[in-house]
């Protein structure tokens, strides 16, 4: 018989995030009263972060397939084909709510969270990201959130020894009461040696693996599934603790179990824990689950079953073992010290049953639990296209080279080596290229082969215009691959936004799926994991639209990858791909740029149009230029446009540049935010042949100036000496965060 804890009440079914459509959903699936227990589980399962009902009818038309992928969504992470028997694993995720809540171990426990998802499916993790969102500076709580999660990720990614090699960082009201924390990370495995979370065998013992199960993190799975509102310290009892030490012992300790050929199925606790775990494993296999909370190890007393089942305790694995292999397994567990303990059974009967004290306090349909969650096609609406912004209404500055010094300078800008250098991005010594360029490249060992990551999105254009930002986010990640000569292979993605029960916010994440899934399939580019993260809002404001996109590309030589960095003096400057105006022909594009907003005090206008076919054809293009060899640097055009590329090249190296005066207005062609644009250099001999190849393949390519000196000088503008540039860039951040 069911032990019933306590009444359900409706007041307690809303404490659960449950609606009560959703409450007599439960009641004609079960037949009867849920226990509390059953309630917590039901909660955890039905939520927005772990059963995606308000997005998984539009992730469905997503593109997850290619002959590279060999795991497309629906695992821990994406698996895609390297060569030499090899895969790469990867995902991002978020920790959105935790981290605004207690920055530091939600950053922290975020980042744990994602590298468990990498080594459960047999990957030793070589590479980390991080995308961030914060408030704008001056905000109260800006700054303090800022310290907090940039320390609790270097904290962490330090300690477990996982190169922290690239990620972004914007600043915006928008963000005010909702940061954003997305981890991304990326894993090396054998093809053949690939573990799943599909439980298989009857009569089969379940094993508790890692850390002991604590009251830390009980409801965060349903707290990151809601609003924050003015009682956010009462909900800082649902972020979990991480121990990085321990999470590298249960690495290792894993990867060696697995060669044991003991595992049949393995799943990290995340999101709702045991729970989750347990219930997904068991569904996925077509199999029952029977666990017996007595056996499960725990640091506290008196735990009840609601707080072990729904408690998201870090460094923790539960995995269906082959019996013939236990004392070996065992024996792994005690070497590394951590906790193995046998607490559950598989069984033929699809149920989910849990007892505690003898005491039978769940007994589920298992399969039910995740196939029959609610899953909704949300209304939404379309929204309002701005109009193109009219360049006629933007008078040309001054001095061109003071508005590059502010822009330089500015928050979205300026340089995040403040963040970057917290981190240990040389950690197991494959890093090829650090923090700041377009890409990180990191080597696989013992190979010349290497992986190129990046994340990218510009919120301001998916607020504008959801579908062209949609595009845009994919396109600029696909460039940013390519600019340092790697091929791009596949994404993941982690779509943040507000609340989808607003037909206006519904309406932005439709039009951006849309938009992103027609660019993956354009560039050759699927998505093959993510994650979704919706309610991001406080008192009823809604962050701006942020649907990140990190990929990753392979090169076959690390020596070949190309840098930002000017190289020589003299060298010949190139501009690939301008498709401005007739009257602007180098670019056209200030409607929601950075330009507009720092320089102008304005956000509005149209996002800029992406034309996929022409950012295949020039970033191709470009690519094989850099793997020929022809070009001794190569940046992509995005935020600032040319002028910060420029800027950015110039910095980098210590040496300046002259660039020509371009026709039309200087503001446009020097800051504007076209899309399928490369800057590249080249010796003087390479030129012509650049320029020729570029005009038999239809590709535009115009010479704009040299590599030179110690100034930057655009067009007529007086020059700004490199120097000056660099201390804004540099200085921005020391002296927000008080180090100056």
């Amino acid at each position: 018989m069911l032990k019933n804890d306590i009444p359900i009440t409706p007041e307690l079914v809303a404490d659960h995030g449950l609606k009560p459509d959703e409450y007599q959903r439960i009641l004609d699936l079960i037949g009867r009263e849920p226990t509390l227990t059953e309630l917590g589980i039901f909660s955890a399962m039905w939520n927005e972060h772990c059963s995606y009902k308000s997005s998984k009818k539009w992730l469905r038309t997503l593109p997850t397939e290619g002959p590279q992928v060999v795991c497309g969504p629906g695992e821990n992470a994406g698996i895609v084909d390297i060569g030499d028997n090899q895969v790469a694993v990867f995902k991002m995720e978020s920790h959105n709510h935790p981290s605004y809540i207690e920055p530091y171990q939600g950053a922290a426990t975020g980042v744990g969270g994602i590298l468990r998802d990498v080594f459960t499916m047999g990957a030793r993790p070589i590479a980390a990201l991080n995308a961030l969102r914060f408030g704008e500076p001056d905000h109260p709580r800006t700054r303090h959130i800022v310290a907090g999660v940039v320390a609790g990720i270097g904290g962490y990614g330090n300690s477990f020894g996982v190169p922290t090699v690239g990620g972004e960082v914007n600043f915006h009201r928008r963000y005010n009461g909702n940061c954003l924390v997305n981890a991304f990370a990326l894993g090396i495995a054998d093809a053949d040696k690939i573990f799943y979370s599909e439980a298989k065998g009857v009569g089969l013992p379940v094993i508790y693996l890692g850390a002991k199960t604590g009251r830390d993190g009980v409801g965060g799975a349903t707290m990151a599934s809601a609003e924050f509102d003015e009682g956010i310290d009462e909900k800082r009892p649902t972020v979990q603790v991480g121990d990085p030490f321990t999470e590298k012992r249960l690495l290792e300790a894993c990867l060696e179990l697995m060669a044991t050929g003991a595992v049949i199925a393995i799943q990290d606790m995340g999101a709702a824990g045991l729970t989750c775990s347990a219930v997904e494993m068991g569904a996925k296999g077509g199999l029952g689950f029977s666990l017996d909370l007595d056996a499960v190890p725990t640091r506290e007393t008196e735990m009840s079953a609601y707080e072990m089942m729904l408690s998201e305790s870090q460094e923790r694995m539960l995995m269906v073992l082959d019996p013939k292999k236990r004392k070996e397994a065992e024996a792994v567990f005690v070497k590394w010290g951590l906790d193995f303990a046998e607490v559950g059974v598989t069984t033929d009967d699809l149920r989910f049953k849990v007892s505690r004290y003898g005491d039978l306090v769940a007994d589920l349909p298992i399969r039910e639990l995740g196939d029959e969650a609610p899953e909704y096609d949300r209304p939404w609406v379309a929204p309002d296209i701005p109009a193109p912004l009219d360049l006629a209404g933007i008078s040309e500055p001054a001095d061109l080279g003071d508005c590059l010094n502010r822009l330089i300078g500015s928050p979205d800008m300026a340089s995040r080596r403040w963040i970057w250098e917290q981190y240990d991005h040389l950690v197991q010594g494959n890093t090829v290229q650090k923090p700041g360029g377009d890409a990180a490249v990191v080597r696989i060992d013992g190979k010349d082969k290497a992986l190129a990551l990046t994340s990218d999105v510009t919120p301001r254009y998916v607020e504008a215009n959801p579908f062209e930002g949609g595009k845009q986010a994919v396109a600029e990640c696909w460039r940013n691959i390519t600019a340092v000569g790697a091929l791009p292979l596949a994404v993941t993605d982690n779509l943040n936004f507000g609340n989808p029960e607003r037909p206006e916010i519904m309406g932005r994440f439709v039009r951006a799926i849309e938009g992103i899934g027609e660019a993956c399939r354009a560039l050759d580019f699927p998505v093959v994991s993510g994650n979704v993260s919706l309610y991001n809002e406080t008192n009823g404001e809604g962050i701006l639209p942020t649907p990140t996109i990190a990929g990753i590309g392979l090169i076959d030589d690390w020596r070949k990858s190309a840098t930002i960095a000017f190289k020589t003096e003299g060298e010949t400057i190139v501009l690939i791909g301008a498709t401005g105006s007739a009257e602007a022909p180098w670019g056209s594009h200030l409607g929601q740029s950075v330009y507009l907003r720092e320089i102008e005090g304005r956000e509005d206008g149209d996002a800029p149009a992406v034309d996929l076919a022409a950012e295949k054809r020039h970033g191709d293009f470009v690519r094989g230029l850099i793997l020929a060899g022809h070009v001794s640097a190569v940046h992509d055009l995005s935020d600032g446009g040319l002028a910060i590329a420029i800027a950015e090249m110039a910095i980098a190296s210590g040496l300046g540049a002259k660039i020509e005066t371009p026709d039309g207005p200087q503001h446009a062609a020097f800051f504007g935010e076209d899309q399928a644009r490369y800057v590249i250099t080249a010796a003087r001999s390479e030129i012509a042949a650049i320029l020729q190849n570029a005009e038999a393949a239809g590709i535009p390519a115009e010479i704009i100036g040299a590599v030179g000196g110690e100034a930057i000088q655009l067009g007529r503008a007086p020059a700004i000496d490199v120097k000056t540039l660099r201390d804004s860039h540099e200085g921005w951040f020391p002296a927000y965060m008080g180090e100056n």
